[in-house]
Formats: C-alpha cells, structure tokens, sequence
C-alpha cells in the first residue's frame, strides 16, 4: 500500500521532538518538568535530567533513584547561593561540566527525553554561553524532547521553542513567613 503524502507528513510531526521551556517568576517551574517526564515515563519513554546549580538531592532525585528507574537524574552545581555579579570559578566549571554531561545524553541516542532544569538561571548568572546552549538545541537528535527551564529565559530561546509558560507568582506562602519545607521546596 502507497503512503500518501499527508500520512507521510502526520508520521514526520509524530517522530518530531518537541522543544518546551517553563520560565517565569512563579513556582512550579521544575515540578511541570518532572511532571512532563512522568507522563513521558508512563508511555515508555526514557529520560535524562541535568539539574543545574543544584548540589543537593531533592526530593524529585530521591524518588526517582528509588522508584523510576527510566529516570535518570544528575546534578552539577553546589548546595550553595552562586552570585549572579561574581560568580565562583567552581560555578562556571560545575555548570559547564553539566552542560558536556547534558550534551552526551542528548546525542547518546539512549534518551526520549532530556530536561535541562534551571538552565535559564545559569545563562543568566553567565555560567553558561547562550551560544553554546543554542547551538545544543538546534543540534539535538530530530526525535528527541527537550525541556529547558528556570526563570530569565532568554528570548532567543523562547523563539526557539515549541511550547513556552511563563509561570506567574500570584500568591507565595514565603510572602507570609512561612518556611520552606521537605517534600515542598525541596
């Protein structure tokens, strides 16, 4: 049987890796991430993690160690504040470390999915060259999803993107002295 040319069309859209950013001052940001990769998981798919800035394990890598083995998470940053103005010689080289570690996982071909978290705040802390992480998604595997988050996304990114949210902070329970919390913030 011939494949028409709009069977041909709806096939190539369905191989097509999507490209989504979740950026803004609100938060849920990373929680929309991990929750796109549940979904993911849930259909077979495989997924990579890059946490930039982030030295600590989370809540999310815990249970992902434990409970998702299709989940595969890394972290390339250290458990402390990174001054945006100045940043330290170990934040450019844990962000660029993280950034080669990512870029391995995207060309592996091993991956459905990767998920850059917080990698907007670490171009924007000058961590990393927004060329760099450009010419990453224009290069990544035809196939493969990718999700780029953290608030600052630059514009050339947003361009770039297939989906885009701009979470909003409406109301945050810090703004009423309440703490953070395990299994909340972290």
């Amino acid at each position: 049987m011939k494949t028409t040319k709009n069977e041909k069309k709806s096939a190539a859209k369905k191989n097509t890796g999507l490209i989504m950013v979740f950026t803004g001052n609100g938060k849920g940001k990373t929680t929309a991430a991990f929750g796109q990769a549940l979904r993911a998981i849930g259909q077979g798919y495989k997924i990579f993690i890059l946490q930039f800035m982030k030295g600590r394990k989370y809540g999310e890598f815990i249970a992902a160690e434990k409970y998702l083995p299709p989940l595969t998470i890394r972290l390339s940053g250290l458990d402390s504040f990174v001054m945006r103005d100045n940043p330290a010689a170990i934040d450019i080289e844990l962000a660029q470390k993280g950034l080669s570690t990512a870029r391995k996982a995207i060309m592996s071909g091993k991956y459905d999915m990767v998920v850059l978290d917080e990698i907007n705040v670490a171009l924007y802390f000058n961590l990393l060259k927004l060329k760099d992480v450009i010419d990453l998604i224009k290069n990544k595997p035809p196939a493969l999803d990718l999700i780029l988050t953290g608030r600052y996304a630059p514009k050339e990114i947003i361009k770039l993107a297939d989906t885009v949210s701009d979470v909003q902070e409406v109301k945050h329970h810090y703004n009423a002295g309440i703490k953070e919390r395990a299994g909340i913030e972290y």
